[in-house]
């Protein structure tokens, strides 16, 4: 659907609207694929303090074990996303689904930790599947009833959040953490293939374009060499507290890769990234908002399942099915309350919505900096996060979706996950440090464990962080003006 033919549909609100079935039947794959790619993302976090046993691993180490599966998804969403306005969101959504597919497989039989690392690369190539995975719902739903099939693609994250916490922790309690990663390869391919039976979308105009099927390798290269040496720099920053500056390298290394990689994409015709979307006053900082609010949701996911199996006095000495009833709450509001994301757009609009999230978000994280001395309290202060994060994240969301040009779909909306999954990259390495640098040992116990001052020090940089968040909201209400203007107008 043409940008024209939105505006059309949108400026006749008693027109009536059809919905032909084969949306409903394509949205009910790319949620499938969606929801299989989260599972597989959630049913790793019980496992955590089993990766630091058997591989034999620091806490700062065992964060790579997300952080790299986030950081190979951050690098290949941009790549994704324009390779799907070049050569066709089915064709690149299926070259990614079959790369997810081998690393889950690969990471089944990982019997060591640089094993699983590569299984985790090729695993998080799947996380770039979430922007193409919006495109297609844009390109086959009428503009009025995007927010609801946004609404419905985006409760399938926590959808398949839910099934990987309660899977997850039944087979690694029962069959061990290899188990899972065979569980998802499967249904994966499964998926796969019905995609290529059923789903049918029209190529948009760049995508019949000869002149603009060339790659910015170039771009691609200097993009992908900041991302992970800034995360490396930041993973291993707890290293400088014993004398240690080497990893303060990492961060001029990542600036200077910027800068070329900003160089690149001005000079280049066809850039990997398209700076006037980047920089947009209403794209930019509903961006950042994702990418704060993601920082410190998952600080939490790398802490929580730490602190449950962590011996007592030192943490609550649970199982994996313990991890999972304390996170269990948390995943459910966040899908019920995605579910019905389109019905709170509706009432308050897209903005409004950010600014409840973000809010909310920040009186949880304090909660949970206050209250983390019982799992109840846990449980409880991580389901007023969810609802506040599921709020921000559709709210933002929703407004890059709709302020994105058609024809740069791909590109825009994978520079938003991209922000995203650097965020949540940081959020593992910075529990990490965190817990690396503040230990004890528990008698009876082999090994040390994160302290108090540990879980205190994650939790109030999570709260701190999510203040940013509110900070960005205000920001966008100043912008709130340009939102009538065309993206990327001078």
């Amino acid at each position: 659907m043409s940008d024209k033919e939105h505006q059309e549909r949108a400026s006749e609100p008693n027109l009536p609207i059809s919905i032909p079935s084969n949306a409903w039947v394509a949205l009910a794959i790319i949620s499938g694929l969606a929801l299989v790619t989260m599972y597989g993302e959630t049913m790793v976090l019980p496992a955590i303090p089993d990766f630091i046993k058997d591989f034999d691993i620091s806490y700062n180490t065992s964060s790579w074990i997300l952080s790299t599966y986030l950081i190979a998804g951050a690098v290949m969403t941009p790549i994704a996303g324009k390779l799907s306005d070049i050569y066709g969101k089915k064709k690149i959504l299926l070259i990614v689904m079959i790369i997810y597919s081998s690393g889950m497989l690969a990471g089944g039989f990982a019997n060591t930790f640089w094993f699983m690392i590569v299984a985790r690369i090729a695993q998080g190539v799947g996380m770039s599947m979430f922007p193409i995975g919006f495109g297609v719902v844009r390109d086959i739903f009428p503009v009025r009833k995007l927010a609801m099939a946004q609404g419905i693609f985006t409760s399938t994250f926590f959808g398949g959040a839910v099934v990987g916490l309660l899977a997850g922790a039944t087979i690694i309690l029962n069959y061990g953490w290899h188990a899972t990663f065979f569980s998802v390869f499967p249904i994966a391919v499964g998926l796969a293939l019905i995609m290529t039976r059923f789903i049918k979308v029209t190529q948009s105009k760049q995508e019949n374009d000869t002149q603009s099927t060339k790659i910015d390798l170039k771009g691609a290269i200097a993009l992908s060499i900041t991302v992970i040496l800034f995360l490396m720099g930041l993973s291993y920053l707890q290293d400088m507290a014993y004398g240690n500056m080497v990893p303060i390298v990492f961060f001029p290394a990542s600036a200077a890769s910027m800068l070329v990689f900003v160089a690149i994409e001005k000079r280049t015709t066809h850039p990997l990234i398209d700076l006037k979307l980047l920089t947009n006053k209403v794209l930019l900082p509903s961006n950042i908002i994702i990418m704060t609010v993601g920082i410190s949701t998952f600080m939490v996911y790398q802490t929580i399942p730490i602190l449950i199996r962590s011996p007592q006095p030192l943490g609550f000495g649970g199982d994996p099915l313990s991890i999972a009833n304390v996170q269990l709450p948390f995943m459910i509001v966040s899908l019920l309350v995605s579910a019905t994301s389109g019905f709170f757009l509706s009432k308050v609009g897209n903005f409004r919505l950010t600014a409840l999230g973000t809010i909310i978000c920040a009186i949880g994280f304090f909660s949970i900096l206050a209250f983390h001395s019982t799992e109840f309290m846990i449980s409880a202060t991580l389901t007023i996060i969810s609802v506040g994060l599921s709020f921000s994240i559709v709210g933002a969301f929703n407004i890059v979706l709709m302020r994105s040009p058609q024809e740069a779909s791909g590109i825009s909306l994978g520079m938003t996950v991209l922000l995203a999954l650097v965020g949540n990259s940081i959020g593992p390495s910075l529990a990490g440090m965190y817990q690396q640098m503040n230990q004890d040992t528990v008698p009876k116990f082999t090994g040390t464990f994160p302290t108090a001052q540990a879980y205190y020090d994650i939790f109030l940089t999570a709260a701190i962080i999510s203040l940013l968040s509110i900070v960005l909201v205000i920001t966008l209400s100043k912008s709130i003006k340009y939102m009538q203007e065309p993206v990327g107008a001078n």
